[in-house]
């Protein structure tokens, strides 16, 4: 593992100089907003008896290359559930916010269930093939960006969210879940779109550090897109994706 992308100080993030976005290096990268949320929501709020089963990221401001704060609130703790928010923070002001749903893990009910079949990718077994993009994580890409149809993609995180924090599945599968926003909305000119938020739904926490995405819908009209993906890993699929995204402007740095 390589440097970590965070290193704590106090109540902040500090973010190393490869915490910036694709777009520019003086941005910090949106996936890693979501990632951090996720994290402290489960640090803070988080129970062996409790699945994360849903986690919405918003991300409504972009910010430059500073420490970020992450402060978690409790909204409900019931016999069954539990929701907790999270804010995220900079000099800026409120950035992004999250918001997650815990629920109470039981027997599975009897009976035949709808499932989602599994699909019929391999995980990979070298390192991915080198391209034109060199993004801060693993990527094998299965398919090709303007091919009508699903896309599917692995990806994998090569280095820490925050340094000397293990990653869990549930952050793992957090920073993964940006990625659909890309892969449901790219054109066959490029990104037309840029992500304002994305809801990740999981019936299991993911196994492993693979995750897989494949692109299962896509609706856009006046310059609004939603798209859906299922994430998997390498056993099966674990939940799904849902995204909202902007058309991109052309100069690819407007502010939201």
């Amino acid at each position: 593992m390589t440097a970590a992308f965070f290193t704590r100080k106090g109540d902040e993030y500090v973010p190393e100089p490869h915490a910036h976005s694709p777009w520019s290096t003086d941005m910090l990268h949106g996936r890693l907003l979501g990632g951090l949320a996720a994290m402290a929501i489960e640090q803070a709020h988080g129970d062996a008896a409790l699945h994360p089963a849903r986690l919405t990221v918003d991300l409504f401001r972009n910010s430059p290359m500073t420490p970020v704060t992450v402060t978690t609130t409790l909204v409900r703790d019931g016999r069954r559930i539990r929701v907790a928010d999270a804010l995220i923070t900079t000099a800026q002001g409120v950035i992004g916010r999250a918001s997650a749903v815990l629920l109470k893990r039981s027997e599975q009910p009897d009976g035949e269930l709808p499932a989602t079949p599994a699909w019929d990718e391999r995980p990979p077994s070298g390192p991915p093939p080198a391209s034109e993009w060199d993004p801060p994580f693993d990527l094998w890409r299965l398919t090709e960006w303007g091919e009508p149809g699903p896309r599917r993609v692995w990806l994998r995180d090569t280095r820490p969210l925050v340094d000397g924090v293990p990653e869990t599945p549930l952050t793992r599968a957090a920073l993964a879940a940006d990625f659909a926003s890309p892969l449901s909305t790219l054109g066959a000119a490029g990104l037309a779109f840029i992500n304002a938020d994305y809801t990740l739904t999981l019936g299991r926490l993911p196994a492993g550090e693979l995750i897989g995405l494949e692109s299962t819908g896509h609706v856009s009209a006046d310059g609004v897109a939603t798209g859906q993906c299922t994430m998997h890993d390498a056993t099966g699929p674990v939940g799904f994706v849902a995204v909202t995204a902007l058309a991109n402007p052309s100069d690819r740095m407007r502010r939201r």
